[in-house]
């Protein structure tokens, strides 16, 4: 199969999860999906997950396809279907970690805390044998108190529902006796313990040790089996970061899988920070370009008044919280500090505030790609000139991480790699956990690959980086949603309106606050927006809405960690905002906020179809994630992961007159009419001329493609197009989207007369 020209992500999951979705709803789904224009499907995680996983990140045997989806012959069966459509598939595949919570499940870690460090896959998992003394610290107690409930059942104690292997020949004796034995010992999950490296702070999910060549044959035989069977034409590579050695692993999967697999990864790119060229993949799973396409809608004119607005809510800075995130995994920064140690013979009481401070200053997810390497010279630069009393620790520090990289990795335990996993968790924790549910600017701007503190895209940035990403990474995935991302893409689109009338909704929040006072005005400030961008046109507030509403506040004030956290949740300050939140959906404030959203709503539309032509046509793969093609409100997981109702945009698509469905229908047919136009085109950015020029975003693709969208529609509507016209590529060109025909200047007030955005495709010589 050719590389994709367009995808469309689905959520698979056993019925067992509460609704199922498997690989015999995804071929019941090709005859939608193929007159849709999508060429590949992109499926999530189809390894053997814990049984009712509802994502599948949480795998526990990764040789065998999931039973749950349909098994290898299901696998098959899709794939065969999908082939005599001319389309393909996208696997998600997960070296990173493996899922514990149940361990009986999962037979490679069953087996390590049957038989402790002699067992064969002792070796798979990275597993700090010296915190526990030579036994695996399992933070699953809630208190200490309840190990008093341990009984034998044959060959395993239980705790409750925990069932835990006994070591051959130590089952004799009361419960206490035999635990005492064992290679594990049970600790509270809220003790900060944990025996293994994690995935960032998740203690169900276990680190597999990628860097061994016989972990990564034994985690990747069932893999390479379906590029063998031809099976799947590409993957995309969940948490890379997170592997010790994320450059070398990257090559044996190609050696692996060959030459023509399309491989992207899932890594958070700081704003300026570039992918290591010599990586050999397509580029990575796209936060970077939804960034760049919702911050051109931002309107740059709303950044004091909503700065000012938020005030009372200013955070630290983000080096603080990368440096409070970072000391917070103290598990992981203890265990770090003893490799320092052993490598240096040297040691500090500082040390892991000197570790935590100079993690603060890597501003990028770990440093140790050629091309970021000079980051971690400069935080210990800035380090060492912020903190002087720190000097000692410091030249600890770089002793024991000099010469370290993917020189380091064949042991495993080196400092060097250790540091830039611990600051891939800070990162984490830090910026997409503190900082992205604490500041409350503008929480559009508060998503994965971005930055609230760039207050959106100006148009010289957008174009200069898409003309590089079609230079360098023409093949790289362009997104808009994901299963991870922290809002829905047209829930971003009509808060980011809010940059367009800063005042008014300063006015409005006052109103709100005066008549139903949040128990923290930073937390409500913060939770003001996101109830906006859900908040449904018609007023009706559902129960289904309700509840989403309010788990998604409590896992927002956990993962801000201002009031209450994970650890130590403050459930009477929780109960406090849930008694706020209902208030405002059952007050008199509902029918003003109710009265703002239908004002805006022609605004939040002609930016979300924008920002999704934009996403279809600019260099890159898109993926479309599963619904998007109609308006949604989804918030962060598992709200966006709800099941979507396929029976509707099967009805829209029959005969399209949803304008988002039209929009994606007309990009994906265009796509697959044009592929060397979208996989091998250039970019050239168009420029408007007259008094609106700055609300055009356009530019060309190849030479037989152009597209053009409007921005700052408030504005726009107050002040008209006025003389504004865009002067077209030499031709005729035909817009996609309405029929319409144009060449030479078009006047911008009939060339976005009925939609506000248009897709052109040459259909005439040259002039």
């Amino acid at each position: 199969m050719p590389s994709p020209v367009s995808t469309y992500r689905l959520q698979l999951r056993g019925p067992a999860s509460g609704f199922g979705f498997t690989f015999a709803d995804a071929e019941h789904l090709l005859d939608y999906l193929d007159p849709l224009g999508i060429s590949h499907l992109y499926l999530s995680p189809i390894l053997t997950a814990v049984h009712g996983s509802s994502h599948g990140y949480d795998v526990t045997d990764p040789t065998a396809v999931s039973a749950e989806l349909g098994g290898s012959e299901g696998l098959r069966r899709l794939s065969r279907s999908a082939r005599s459509r001319g389309m393909g598939l996208i696997a998600d595949i997960v070296p990173n970690h493996a899922g514990v919570e149940v361990p009986e499940q999962n037979p490679w870690w069953w087996d390590v805390l049957r038989h402790g460090p002699a067992s064969d896959f002792a070796r798979f998992f990275d597993i700090d044998w010296d915190l526990g003394a030579g036994k695996i610290v399992l933070p699953v107690l809630d208190s200490e108190v309840d190990l008093a409930g341990l009984t034998i059942d044959g060959d395993r104690l239980r705790l409750g529902s925990l069932a835990l292997p006994i070591s051959p020949g130590t089952g004799a004796g009361s419960p206490a006796d035999v635990y005492r034995r064992q290679h594990y010992r049970l600790v509270s999950w809220r003790s900060g313990q944990c025996g293994y490296r994690r995935f960032l702070a998740i203690n169900s999910l276990a680190a597999l040790r990628q860097e061994d060549e016989q972990v990564f044959a034994a985690t990747h035989r069932e893999v390479a089996r379906w590029f063998d069977e031809g099976l799947v034409d590409g993957v995309r590579v969940d948490h890379l970061d997170g592997l010790s050695d994320p450059v070398g692993y990257l090559r044996r999967l190609r050696d692996l899988i060959g030459p023509r697999a399309w491989i992207v990864v899932e890594k958070n790119l700081a704003v300026d920070e570039d992918l290591e060229p010599t990586l050999p993949v397509a580029g990575t799973t796209g936060y970077d370009m939804l960034r760049l396409i919702g911050g051109v809608f931002v309107d740059p004119a709303g950044a004091p008044a909503l700065t000012a607005l938020a005030g009372p809510a200013a955070v630290d800075p983000v080096a603080d919280l990368r440096a409070q995130a970072a000391a917070a995994l103290d598990n992981d920064l203890q265990r770090l500090r003893r490799c320092i140690t052993a490598a240096t013979d040297a040691d500090s009481p500082r040390l892991a505030e000197a570790l935590a401070a100079v993690i603060g200053r890597v501003g990028v997810y770990r440093c140790d790609y050629p091309v970021t390497e000079p980051v971690l010279r400069t935080a210990l630069a800035e380090t060492a000139s912020a903190t002087p009393d720190l000097a000692v620790e410091l030249a600890i520090i770089s002793a024991a991480v000099a010469g370290g990289g993917r020189a380091a990795v064949a042991g495993g335990g080196r400092a060097a790699v250790r540091l830039q996993q611990l600051c891939v968790a800070a990162a984490a924790g830090g910026v997409e956990g503190l900082l992205f549910h604490r500041d409350a600017r503008l929480v559009s701007l508060n998503e994965f690959g971005g930055d609230p503190h760039r207050f959106g895209c100006s148009t010289a940035e957008f174009h200069t980086a898409l003309a590089e990403r079609v230079r360098r990474w023409p093949q790289a995935m362009t997104t808009l949603s994901t299963h991870d991302t922290l809002r829905g893409e047209d829930v971003r689109a009509r808060i980011g309106v809010l940059s367009q009338v800063p005042g008014w909704w300063a006015g409005s929040v006052a109103r709100w606050k005066s008549a139903n006072p949040c128990p923290d005005l930073a937390t409500g400030l913060f939770l003001w927006q996101n109830i906006f961008g859900v908040w449904p046109t018609d007023g009706i507030v559902t129960a289904s809405l309700r509840t989403r509403l309010h788990g998604y506040a409590r896992k927002a004030l956990r993962e801000a960690a201002r009031h209450s956290s994970w650890q130590h949740p403050d459930i009477a300050f929780e109960k406090a905002i849930a008694g706020w939140l209902d208030a405002v959906l059952d007050g008199p404030i509902a029918d003003e906020v109710t009265a703002l959203v239908d004002t805006l709503r022609p605004y939040a539309e002609s930016d979300a179809l924008g920002q999704k032509l934009l996403s279809l046509t600019v260099p890159g793969v898109p993926d479309v994630y599963q619904g998007t093609e109609l308006f949604e409100d989804s918030l962060t997981d598992p709200d966006n992961r709800r099941p979507v109702d396929f029976a509707a945009r099967r009805a829209e698509l029959t005969a399209p007159a949803h304008p988002k469905m039209r929009v994606v229908h007309a990009a994906l047919r265009l796509r697959r009419d044009r592929p060397e136009t979208f996989l091998r085109g250039d970019y050239r950015p168009l420029s408007a001329d007259g008094t609106a020029a700055d609300h055009v975003v356009a530019f060309q693709r190849g030479d037989d493609v152009a597209v053009a969208v409007t921005r700052f529609a408030v504005r726009l509507a107050e002040t008209g197009w006025g003389d504004t016209v865009l002067a077209l590529p030499d031709g005729e060109w035909t817009d996609r989207l309405t029929g319409r025909c144009w060449s030479g200047a078009a006047p911008a007030a009939e060339f976005f007369d009925g939609l506000p955005v248009v897709l052109l495709e040459r259909t005439g010589d040259t002039l």
